[in-house]
C-alpha cells in the first residue's frame, strides 16, 4: 500500500507565471504533449543502455526498452511508461520540481566530462539524447489538470516514488511502499484529461500524432501494446546497406507518392555541423509544392524527433522540388522545441544541403544524362530560379538546360558547355532569343541571319530563361547576348551558308534605290511616331520587314514582360527595317513610283506594322487587322480572278 504522508512543495523560479506561459502560451499545438512525454521516455532508455554500456547492474535487466501508451476512455487518462532509467528522489525534485532544469542537459554535460578525463573503448553514444531545456514535461497541463508520474530507478534495490501535481503551482512526492503499483524500472506518467481534450482519448489519434512527430524514435512505442513506430529511420543507417526497395519504400511511406523517386540523395556531415540528410527527387512534378504559396521544404528532426514540417530555410526555393529530412544532432532549439533559433548552425546546413544537391545533380547530368534530361523536363521550372545564387553560380550554370537550332525538335536539349562545343571559330557569344515556342520562334525574323550563317541559337520558352542568361551574362568567358541586340556587322565574319535560302531579286538600279529611299520616308509618315525610323535592313533574308529595338535596350520578350509588370499596353517605340529584296517590297515601290499617295500603300504599310507587332506579342487590337486582311483577300481574290481569266 502507498504511504499516505506526501511531501508537499512548491515550485520555484516563480512557477505559477511560467506554468501559465508554459500551458497556455508557449506551445501553439496542444498535440505536442505527446511527442515531448516520448522523447523524454526515449532519453531515459537512451541513458539505461549508456549504463548498461558501461557494466552498471540494473534492476529487472530482462524488461525490453521500449515505451508504452495505454488510455483508459472511463477514467479519463492517458498513461505513457518506459522502461529506463528512472528517478531518484533528488532526481525527482531536481527534474520536476523547477522549470528549466534538465536531467538530460545535465547528463550530456557530465558526460562530456566523463570522456575529456578517459577514452573508455566501448562507452555508448548518448547523441541520441533528446530533451535539453527540462521544460518539454510541463506541456502536459495543456490537456490534463492533474499529472501523476511514477518512477523507480534503475539502481536495484531503489525505493519507487511518485509525484503529482495539477500545475497550479504546488506538487507532491511520496515513497511508495514495495508492494505499491509502480514499475519496475523507468517511469510512469499518467494524463488525467481536461474536458476540452478528451478528443485524445482516441486510439487513432493518438497513433496519427506518434507517426507525426516521434515515428523514428529509436525504441519501439507500444499503443495498446501494439507497435506504432514500424517504419524505421533508414538515413541512420549505412548507405551501402540500404537496397533501392527500401529507400522507395522509404519514400512511399513519407510522401505518399506512389511512384518511386527517380534519385534519391543520402549523405552525413560530421563538421561543422553534425548532421544526415535523406532527400528525393521525385519523377513528376508535384502541386504540392507551389512555390507561391511557401509549400516546400525539408522536414527538421533533432535526434529523430520532428521539429518542424516543410522547414524552408533547409533549401533554398530553387530546390523545392526536394522530398525529405534533415536529422541533426547538436541544433539548439528554443524553450518550446516548436520553432527554432536563430543562429549560424541553420544557414550552414543549409549551405552544405545545396552544395551535396548541385554536385549529386552534377553527376546525374555526366553519367545519366537521359536521367537527368527526366529530371530537367520535371522540375527545370523551378531550379531556373537558382539563377539568383550568386553564390553557387559556378555549379548552376552547367545545369541549365535549353532547346535551340542545334536540334530537330522542342525534345533536344542542350547544355551551356555543349553549345560552347559546337561554336564556329572566332565565335565569342552563345545567341539565344525567346518565344512561346519553336514554331514562333522559327517565324521570328531575327533569327534569320543566324541561319544565314549557320549559327546556333538557344530556344527560350518560359519567361524566367531571359532573367537567367541575363543574370549570368557571361559564361565560361563568352557573353551570353539576345539574338536581336546582335548587328548584322557582328557577323560579318562568319561567311554565308545558305544562300539558297536568300529572297532573290534583281538589283536595283540607282534611280530604284533613290526611289526606295523616298519610300521609306513615306511609310515613316504613315507609321508617324510608333516608330522611332524606317530603314534598309542587312539582316533580313526572308522577311519582309521587322521591328528593332534601340542600342542598348533589353530583347522584345524582355520589354513586354516588364511592360506587363507596370502595366503598360502600349507597344514600345522602335526602327522598322525592311528588306529591300522581298518581292512585297519591291511591289510597293512599284505602287510608290506609280503614286505615293496610293490608298493601299498605306494599307500595306499598316499590316506590315501590325504583322510584326503580331509576331512579338504587342498586337492590342486584332480587330482592325482581321479587318483590313478581309478587305486585303477580297481586292486580291478579284485581281486573281482576273488573271486566272486572261
Amino acid at each position: 500500500m502507498a504511504n499516505t504522508n506526501a511531501e508537499q512543495f512548491e515550485f520555484k523560479a516563480e512557477v505559477s507565471k511560467l506554468l501559465n506561459i508554459i500551458t497556455h502560451s508557449l506551445y501553439t499545438n496542444r498535440e505536442i504533449f505527446l511527442r515531448e512525454l516520448v522523447s523524454n521516455a526515449s532519453d531515459a532508455l537512451d541513458k539505461l543502455r549508456f549504463e548498461q554500456s558501461r557494466g552498471a547492474e540494473v534492476a529487472a535487466p530482462d524488461l525490453p526498452l521500449q515505451i508504452s501508451i495505454t488510455m483508459d476512455e472511463d477514467a479519463g487518462t492517458i498513461t505513457v511508461a518506459d522502461t529506463g532509467l528512472g528517478m531518484t528522489h533528488d532526481e525527482l525534485m531536481e527534474n520536476l520540481g523547477s522549470i528549466g532544469k534538465s536531467g538530460s542537459e545535465d547528463f550530456i554535460n557530465k558526460l562530456a566530462e566523463a570522456a575529456s578525463e578517459s577514452k573508455a573503448e566501448g562507452s555508448a553514444d548518448a547523441t541520441s539524447i533528446i530533451g535539453r531545456f527540462g521544460v518539454g514535461f510541463y506541456s502536459v497541463f495543456m490537456v490534463a489538470d492533474t499529472v501523476t508520474v511514477t518512477t523507480r530507478p534503475y539502481i536495484p534495490g531503489q525505493h519507487a516514488y511518485s509525484w503529482i501535481s495539477d500545475g497550479a503551482g504546488t506538487f507532491s512526492v511520496q515513497a511508495l511502499e514495495p508492494d505499491a503499483d509502480a514499475p519496475e524500472r523507468g517511469t510512469r506518467v499518467t494524463l488525467h484529461l481536461r474536458e476540452d481534450a478528451r478528443e485524445y482519448l482516441n486510439k487513432n489519434r493518438l497513433e496519427q500524432i506518434i507517426k507525426t512527430h516521434s515515428n523514428f524514435v529509436a525504441f519501439d512505442i507500444l499503443l495498446d501494446d501494439e507497435k506504432v513506430n514500424t517504419t524505421p529511420a533508414l538515413w541512420r543507417e549505412p548507405k551501402f546497406q540500404i537496397t533501392p526497395e527500401q529507400y522507395n519504400e522509404f519514400y512511399t511511406f513519407q510522401t505518399l507518392d506512389t511512384e518511386a523517386p527517380l534519385d534519391v540523395i543520402h549523405f552525413s556531415v560530421d563538421a561543422p555541423v553534425q548532421f544526415t540528410s535523406l532527400s528525393f527527387i521525385p519523377k513528376r512534378r508535384s502541386d504540392l509544392y507551389q512555390l507561391s504559396q511557401g509549400e516546400y521544404g525539408l522536414d527538421l528532426y533533432v535526434r529523430r524527433v520532428l521539429i518542424t514540417k516543410n522547414f524552408r530555410e533547409l533549401i533554398p526555393e530553387y530546390l523545392g522540388f526536394l522530398e525529405g529530412l534533415v536529422d541533426t544532432e547538436d541544433l539548439p532549439l528554443n524553450i518550446s522545441r516548436e520553432t527554432l533559433q536563430e543562429n549560424i548552425l541553420i544557414r550552414k546546413i543549409a549551405s552544405t544541403v545545396t552544395k551535396q544537391t548541385l554536385s549529386h545533380l552534377t553527376t546525374m547530368a555526366e553519367k545519366e544524362p537521359e536521367k537527368y534530361a527526366e529530371f530537367w523536363e520535371a522540375h527545370g521550372p523551378v531550379f531556373k530560379h537558382g539563377y539568383a545564387d550568386f553564390g553557387n553560380r559556378e555549379k548552376f550554370g552547367p545545369l541549365l538546360r535549353f532547346n535551340s537550332s542545334h536540334h530537330e525538335d522542342k525534345s533536344g536539349l542542350t547544355s551551356l558547355d555543349e553549345y560552347i562545343g559546337r561554336m564556329k571559330e572566332n565565335q565569342n557569344a552563345v545567341y539565344y532569343i525567346a518565344g512561346t515556342s519553336r514554331e514562333a520562334i522559327a517565324l521570328n525574323p531575327h533569327t534569320e541571319m543566324f541561319r544565314s550563317k549557320g549559327l546556333e541559337v538557344l530556344y527560350l520558352y518560359e519567361p524566367i530563361d531571359e532573367f537567367v542568361l541575363e543574370t549570368l551574362g557571361t559564361y565560361k568567358e563568352k557573353q551570353l547576348q539576345a539574338a536581336e541586340q546582335v548587328k548584322p556587322e557582328d557577323l560579318d565574319a562568319f561567311p554565308d551558308v545558305d544562300e539558297a535560302a536568300k529572297t532573290q531579286a534583281p538589283e536595283l538600279s540607282d534611280a530604284d534605290r533613290s526611289t526606295l529611299d523616298a519610300l521609306l520616308g513615306r511609310i515613316k509618315e504613315i507609321l508617324g511616331e510608333r516608330v522611332t525610323d524606317v530603314r534598309v535592313s542587312a539582316r533580313l533574308t526572308t522577311s519582309p520587314a521587322v521591328l528593332v529595338s534601340p542600342d542598348g535596350s533589353i530583347s522584345s520578350h524582355m520589354q513586354k514582360i516588364m511592360r506587363t509588370l507596370q502595366n503598360e499596353t502600349e507597344p514600345p517605340q522602335k526602327a522598322m527595317e525592311l528588306n529591300p529584296d522581298h518581292p512585297l517590297v519591291r511591289n510597293l515601290l512599284a505602287v510608290y513610283k506609280k503614286d505615293p499617295q496610293d490608298a493601299y500603300l498605306s494599307t500595306a504599310v499598316e499590316q506590315l506594322f501590325e504583322s510584326s507587332l503580331l509576331l512579338e506579342g504587342y498586337l492590342t487590337d486584332p480587330y482592325a487587322m482581321v479587318e483590313r486582311i478581309n478587305s486585303l483577300l477580297e481586292k486580291s481574290s478579284g485581281w486573281y480572278l482576273e488573271v486566272k481569266g486572261e
